[in-house]
């Protein structure tokens, strides 16, 4: 039995490539969600006008890997305190979202950031965004693995060892 989260922070190359080795992950797809624009490409997306983020859908194994686990990995890979950017990324495209599938996801992602808000260990408090998953709409073939064709490609995402919940 599978279970899939849906997660934006940032650019999706950087974050498909930090989660896919986690033990449990049996999946990762990059795509785009949270907009209005129907079967967005690339090219729509990276206006930020159609309102959606680049997104991450991940498969994973719930007896392995826990979407708490899952969640707290997430924090760990990127900045949710900068509104609508990561690193070099800047537009409503790369904001931190977390899109639940059901109510336990959502309670999990309250409880988190709540932890994470309490610790200090961000400068700032957390911006990322809650939200019911809409349409996942994957990205182009070029986009899927990109990190893995493309070695020493672009990426604004790293795992910050000193960050626990």
């Amino acid at each position: 039995m599978s279970e899939t989260a849906i997660l934006a922070g940032g650019c999706f190359w950087g974050m498909e490539d930090l989660f896919r080795g986690l033990p449990g992950v049996l999946d990762t797809e990059v795509g785009y969600t949270g907009g209005k624009l129907e079967n967005p490409t690339y090219n729509d997306m990276k206006t930020g006008t159609t309102g959606h983020a680049e997104a991450l859908k991940i498969t994973f194994d719930p007896a392995k890997i826990d979407y708490e686990t899952l969640l707290g990995f997430f924090f760990k890979i990127h900045d949710p305190t900068t509104p609508n950017r990561q690193g070099n990324d800047r537009g409503s495209q790369y904001r931190s979202l977390i899109c639940y599938l059901n109510d336990e996801q959502k309670k999990i992602a309250e409880h988190v950031i709540a932890q994470i808000n309490a610790s200090g260990k961000w400068p700032g408090k957390v911006v990322t965004e809650v939200a019911p998953a809409g349409e996942f709409y994957n990205a182009e073939a070029y986009h899927q693995d990109y990190l893995q064709k493309n070695p020493g490609g672009y990426t604004c995402h790293y795992v910050r060892p000193e960050w626990n919940l």
